[in-house]
């Protein structure tokens, strides 16, 4: 996360606390930019960031008002962000839990061998996760990787963060990942799972991550209801 992200996120949270209440202005930038050790650049980026989310409004001259509402009502994760639902919902102290529907070793098909780059002998993990937040349904998550890059994955872990065991257990260096995101039709597993109506659409995440030593680790699909979450990208001059 950069450094403007994360002075977004404090400014952020005091919003939501009433440390900064609504029609009041925040700090002057030069002041949260000795507050947080930061350039001017840097604090303009975290207001652009929240300015573009709808929780405040900047005008040159007149300083930055905390408006009443966000722009939009769903939460909004960044698209740029694949490390793992557990590692998002931590900074908003929100609780996360899975249901394991399927864990399973099988041998992949030729959908598979081409997303991950792998051959028809190579054993894959297909995983089919429910994640809860705050104990209600969020995603449903089809998810594939290799066996030979990630030994010994148990329920245990499933039922917990798969990356932290990736980045803390086994040390694995990410690159990078390339993310679809799409819509699609309710089918009978986010009808079973999401609670989804039949003519409900889906917001769905197609998402390959590769580690910086050139090995794919993971095709996945990431199913969301279209009225409980979104995906905001922030696009900086």
């Amino acid at each position: 996360m950069t450094k403007y992200e994360q002075i977004a996120d404090i400014i952020r949270e005091r919003i939501k606390k009433n440390e900064y209440p609504v029609h009041s202005q925040l700090p002057k930038q030069s002041l949260l930019a000795e507050e947080f050790s930061a350039s001017r650049e840097t604090i303009k980026k975290a207001i652009d960031l929240l300015t573009m989310e709808g929780l405040v409004y900047a005008q040159r001259g007149s300083g930055t008002v905390v408006l009443n509402r966000p722009f939009s009502q769903k939460e909004a994760s960044p698209a740029t962000e694949y490390y793992g639902l557990t590692a998002l919902m931590e900074k908003e102290e929100r609780s996360v839990d899975s249901d394991i529907i399927l864990f399973d070793v099988t041998f992949p098909n030729q959908h598979i061998q081409e997303k991950l780059h792998i051959t028809a002998t190579q054993a894959v993990y297909h995983i089919i996760r429910l994640r809860r937040v705050d104990n209600q349904p969020y995603i449903l998550e089809h998810i594939y990787m290799p066996v030979h890059l990630v030994p010994h994955l148990t329920e245990d872990i499933l039922k917990q963060s798969i990356y932290d065991y990736l980045k803390n257990e086994l040390d694995l260096k990410f690159a990078g990942a390339y993310r679809m995101i799409q819509a699609d039709k309710s089918d009978s597993f986010d009808q079973t799972y999401l609670n989804c109506e039949v003519t409900d659409p889906i917001l769905e995440v197609e998402q390959v991550v590769y580690l910086k030593n050139g090995q794919l680790l993971e095709y996945s699909r990431s199913r969301n209801r279209f009225d409980v979450r979104g995906y905001s990208v922030l696009d900086l001059q």
